[in-house]
């Protein structure tokens, strides 16, 4: 297979126009998808089955032909696929039983949790085959301190504090949770890069939530032995690492963590992000409401980024997910803005 222009810029290269996707590309602004979504019943079903889950992650594809497509699932099959409780709720998200510190050490990864995710690496492997030859095909997980502050809370908070808590008042408890997690999702990494991903990428949707003693303990030494394994089982695969709301801590976690590129959140500054840009591939970093706003809002985002950041490695996504109400019209603008830009 010939190197995409996604998989060009994760070598270091830089390639204007740059190549796009959008997290989130797969999701409810889109008629397809919601049409979908009410035909299989709930989202987890959405997910597990590679019928739907291969469709949904097709769809944008096919509307704006992006430079990437990444795997429709969710970060929280991961401990659902630990034995975890797990359901969706219309208006509030996902919803589990919150973990005691007692029943930490008894997480295990056996037969049973590949066979849980069984569906996914089919999804993975059915859109290898199936996506064009010059796009992309991208696996994910969620990072440990993001995965582990919905097991510890039940659901998602303003500013995760129970997750804050729970690891002040059981430091050892949240090592050894944040341990667990790191190999299990190394491992369910590894498995959607055997079953044909290109690439991966690590969510720590919630990294800006912390202090700096524990953005390293809690952020940083996770992603790291991530990388590690998912190097010594895949070889040089690339990984993007999203730190999002991480701020000054962003500066070094290239480095601590090995990561190949690096994602942008909206608030990252333009000179920060070309210091970033400096070490290797970013990603991003788009305000979303711009893209929602549309119309001169978006255009100006649009071009700062390209002009910014266009002159070096540079894949260029929102720094965040699409939400539910923009217009498809708006993503046609973002797109041809984008690939229009170089002339």
């Amino acid at each position: 297979m010939a190197a995409t222009k996604f998989m060009e810029v994760m070598d270091g290269k830089t390639v204007f126009p740059p190549p796009i996707w959008m997290m989130r590309q797969a999701g409810r602004y889109l008629p397809e998808y919601r049409e979908l979504r009410a035909k299989a019943g709930s989202f987890l079903d959405l997910c597990y089955n590679p019928d739907f889950a291969v469709e949904v992650t097709l769809q944008p594809i096919r509307r704006f032909h992006f430079d990437a497509a990444i795997l429709f699932s969710d970060i929280l099959v991961v401990p659902h696929a630990l034995g975890r409780d797990l359901r969706f709720e219309e208006g509030r998200g996902p919803v589990l039983t919150p973990i005691e510190a007692l029943e930490v050490s008894a997480l295990k990864a056996g037969d049973a949790f590949h066979e849980r995710l069984q569906p996914v690496y089919e999804t993975v492997a059915r859109l290898k085959n199936e996506l064009p030859e010059d796009v992309s095909l991208i696996g994910f997980c969620g990072a440990p301190w993001t995965v582990a502050t919905y097991m510890i809370a039940g659901h998602g908070t303003p500013d995760q504090a129970p997750g804050r808590l729970f690891g002040y008042s059981n430091p050892e408890v949240m090592d050894q949770l944040l341990d667990k997690l790191a190999v299990y999702s190394a491992d369910y990494l590894v498995r959607q890069v055997e079953a044909g991903a290109d690439a991966l990428q690590i969510f720590d949707s919630w990294s800006g939530v912390l202090d700096e003693a524990c953005f390293e303990r809690w952020c940083v030494a996770p992603v790291a032995k991530m990388v590690k394994i998912v190097r010594e089982r895949c070889g040089n695969v690339p990984i993007i690492g999203f730190p999002k709301g991480a701020g000054c801590f962003a500066d070094a976690y290239r480095r601590k963590t090995g990561i190949t590129a690096q994602g942008l959140d909206w608030t990252v500054p333009m000179e920060k992000a070309r210091s970033l840009q400096t070490e290797g591939p970013v990603q991003g970093n788009l305000d979303p409401m711009r893209l929602r706003a549309g119309g001169a809002a978006l255009e100006e985002g649009v071009d700062l980024i390209l002009q910014e950041l266009g002159q070096g490695p540079l894949v260029f996504n929102l720094g965040h997910g699409i939400t539910p109400q923009v217009p498809v019209s708006h993503v046609e603008a973002l797109v041809n803005r984008v690939r229009q830009a170089g002339g």
